[in-house]
């Protein structure tokens, strides 16, 4: 039987020899297909030339092949090199780097330890078995250096590892350089703690297999809910693992909570909030103890419910599953509304149903608004087979450092009417890097007649985790926490005392209409007493908002959204109308971009000697608009990064040729004179506006009487970013108010009732472009 095997196995080599190309055939091929392609990539040429009569185009082709010809040869040298190294060590590679990109994501970190490990290898088993003194001396010296590069940079690796991370530039915060008064709130901390007693239970099935809190130890029992429609893939190796851990599927998932109540008799607000997905195992609900001690010593029912059954784990994860969150959120809610009308129940005319709130954190943070759309809708919009008949008394919706999209109804992203919002980020959040929340921000509308408003916070130092006492300083939820650089991260208890301030404050407004903390929401120095001190933005718009501005109208620059509107510019570099870019994606909304550069030749100088005829400026013309003493002019701005000055290369460059060795030659006054130069640019826009009634009569005033404008903030998130340089930034808007009784007592004359522009004038920075939306009038707090 083996002798018959041999023969098969000679017999097939045979084979395979008899068909295989000879030298010749191998040779012919190559030519013929470098013949074949060198015919029609001459071809292509003369045509391209004929049809675009450039002389360059034939020049081009040719050192398009050129080129083309010196990839081809580095690449057959990378691949004779790769041929030459030995077998083992390449088996070795194949396995190591995988598991190395996989363990850190970072191919740079990957490939210092690749380079660091096998130095240290090499040098340990030549030591072995050859021993130092049997090396000649060219090897001892690169044993020796091998040693200090491999263990030396394995040392310096776990140095850098077990710190925090690295200083960055210090941030100016422009809120802090106003001259402005800011009149604090007169009110309680919303993060006091108020006057009742907090008890605390659990509710669930009672048959979960690993937390006696939802088994043989949960307060109140609860039925299990049909999911199935909502999550339609567990399935394959995660749904298998999924249902083998938890004991279940999503036809039968459980509704689990911890629940903070104060002792009284009610009826009591009641709030729910949810975890975003981190792996199963990561028990996240327990993490918001410190919102609930809070809200319900104040008054305010807190539910966290538990959603890590539709977690992933490293098994795979559920994915598309966002509907089902917020689907189960409803079910939740329907559970609290049966609860309240049954008389043996402890929460039995408890609670109040016509004040309900969400709170929702990363996955969670979407899940929310899908809850609040689904709540008002009569079919599930993915299949209309299912009916909806919830109508719940949701008032406001809280998202945590959301993500936005992971689930689209019917395709579009959500919408939500009538409903009060509030979303809140951080600037050093490593999981959802970019401010996804301002995006559903955009889809929210107001069009009933009672008083709504939306907001955001946005905050300098904050992460993504710091908001679950869980989840902590880790982002990534990689093991190797020391990747990340923390140096910029503000503490956890920091953190913690924004979110109280905030989230509280939010629900007093919303569920208490306790509406003397709503200017903490445009402004949050009007809180600064409660807040620790870092840079916040604040983002707001409610249903009084008339809009003068927001560019979403037309793509015609010189219109506006309010009729009869014209717009006029003056000496702008830049001036454009478009879409908001995020890190990840677009906004969902257009804004006003505008640039100015003043060339100013003696750097000595400053702007004010610039000729008033070379001053940019953005005029709004209006057809009389008529205003009282309680409005407010309102509008939202962020700084863009883009180029100030887009015509300094190509044909608009004059005697530029020598600017690399003017550079090269300064001396240390002129080197000094560009530092100053350098942090003169960086330093807080500010600009004046200047609005004038029918009459000719004016009001000129500087944005730096509410706040100049913050900087786009710059950050880096992991250790790695320091060696590339990898700063991260994007455009974060913040709202600028302004009180129109202000304007009478810079000029008694200024007639309010007849106000026909709204100039903005750029004379106090010598460059700058900033991203202007959502210009109106509003009524004041």
């Amino acid at each position: 039987m083996k002798q018959k095997h041999k023969q098969i196995i000679q017999w097939i080599n045979i084979q395979i020899k008899a068909i295989t190309p000879g030298k010749n055939a191998v040779k012919g091929a190559s030519l013929g297909l470098l013949t074949t392609t060198a015919f029609f990539w001459l071809v292509y040429s003369i045509r391209i030339y004929n049809k675009l009569n450039d002389p360059w185009i034939l020049l081009l082709s040719l050192v398009v092949v050129l080129a083309v010809i010196l990839f081809a040869f580095v690449i057959r040298w990378v691949l004779k090199l790769l041929n030459n190294v030995p077998a083992f060590y390449k088996l070795a590679l194949f396995i190591t780097w995988p598991l190395l990109i996989f363990m850190s994501s970072k191919s740079i970190i990957s490939a210092l330890i690749i380079v660091l490990a096998s130095l240290c290898g090499a040098v340990i088993l030549v030591l072995k078995r050859t021993k130092y003194q049997n090396l000649s001396k060219s090897k001892k010296i690169i044993t020796g250096l091998g040693t200090i590069i491999g263990f030396g940079g394995f040392i310096a690796l776990g140095v850098l590892y077990y710190q925090d991370g690295f200083d960055v530039d210090p941030i100016t915060n422009a809120a802090l350089s106003s001259d402005s008064n800011i009149q604090q709130i007169r009110a309680i901390s919303p993060s006091e703690k108020g006057f009742y007693t907090v008890r605390t239970l659990t509710y669930g099935s009672g048959k979960d297999l690993h937390r006696p809190e939802y088994g043989a130890e949960v307060n109140i029992k609860t039925d299990s809910v049909n999911g199935l429609a909502f999550i339609d893939n567990w399935k394959g190796l995660g749904g298998w693992y999924s249902e083998k851990y938890f004991g279940f599927d999503s036809r039968s998932l459980p509704l689990n909570a911890r629940v903070w109540y104060p002792d009284g008799e009610g009826p009591f607000p009641l709030a729910l909030i949810v975890h975003g997905a981190v792996d199963m195992h990561y028990y996240s609900d327990a993490g918001y103890e410190y919102l609930g001690e809070l809200l319900a010593s104040k008054g305010i029912i807190l539910a966290s419910v538990d959603q890590n059954f539709i977690n992933g784990s490293h098994f795979g994860a559920l994915a598309k599953e966002n509907d089902a969150r917020g689907w189960l959120l409803l079910e939740h809610l329907k559970v609290w509304h049966e609860w309240n009308k049954k008389e043996d129940n402890l929460f039995y005319e408890k609670i109040d149903t016509s004040k309900l709130a969400l709170i929702g954190h990363s996955r969670g943070g979407e899940a929310v608004a899908h809850a609040a759309m689904f709540n008002k809708l009569p079919f599930y919009p993915d299949d209309a087979s299912i009916k909806f008949d919830y109508n719940f008394n949701i008032k406001s919706i809280v998202a945590i450092a959301p993500m936005d999209g992971q689930y689209e109804p019917a395709g579009s992203r959500t919408e939500i009417e009538d409903i009060d919002y509030f979303v809140i980020h951080g600037s050093q959040d490593a999981d959802v890097s970019s401010y996804m929340g301002s995006q559903q921000y955009e889809r929210i509308t107001f069009k009933d007649s009672l008083y709504h408003f939306k907001s955001g916070l946005y905050i300098y130092g904050a992460n993504h985790g710091q908001f679950n006492t869980v989840w902590g300083n880790n982002d990534t939820y990689n093991p190797f926490l020391g990747l990340l650089n923390l140096k910029q991260l503000i503490s956890a208890e920091n953190q913690i005392k924004i979110a109280q301030v905030y989230i509280s404050s939010f629900l007093d407004i919303t569920l208490r209409n306790k509406n003397e903390y709503l200017p903490l929401f445009v402004d949050s120095r009007v809180g600064k007493a409660w807040l620790p001190e870092t840079i916040y933005l604040n983002q707001f718009e409610d249903s009084n908002l008339k809009t003068v501005a927001n560019f979403d109208e037309d793509f015609d620059v010189s219109t506006m959204t309010c009729d009869g509107g014209k717009v006029n510019t003056k000496n702008l570099s830049v001036w454009r109308e478009q879409e908001i870019k995020l890190k990840w994606e677009k906004k969902g909304s257009r804004a006003l971009i505008a640039g100015w550069y003043y060339d100013i030749e003696n750097k000595k100088k400053s702007i004010e000697s610039v000729p008033d005829s070379l001053i940019a400026s953005y005029t709004m013309s209006l057809s009389s608009t008529s205003l009282d003493s309680s409005s407010v002019l309102v509008f939202s701005m962020a700084e863009s990064k883009e180029s100030a000055n887009p015509k300094s290369e190509g044909k608009w460059v004059k005697n530029n040729s020598n600017k690399k060795n003017e550079d090269t030659n300064k001396n240390d006054d002129e080197k000094k004179e560009d530092k100053e130069d350098k942090m003169k640019a960086e330093k807080p826009i500010d600009f004046t506006i200047q609005l004038s009634d029918s009459s000719g009569q004016e009001v000129s005033f500087p944005l730096s009487k509410f706040s100049p404008l913050q900087r786009e903030i710059e950050v880096i998130i992991t250790k790695t970013g320091f060696i590339k340089d990898d700063k991260q930034s994007e455009m974060v808007f913040q709202t600028f108010y302004f009180p129109v009784n202000d304007f009478q007592k810079i000029n008694p004359n200024f007639n309010l009732s007849n106000i026909e522009n709204i100039k903005f004038i750029f004379d106090k920075n010598e460059s700058g472009v900033v991203a202007i939306d959502n210009i109106g009038f509003m009524k004041i707090f």
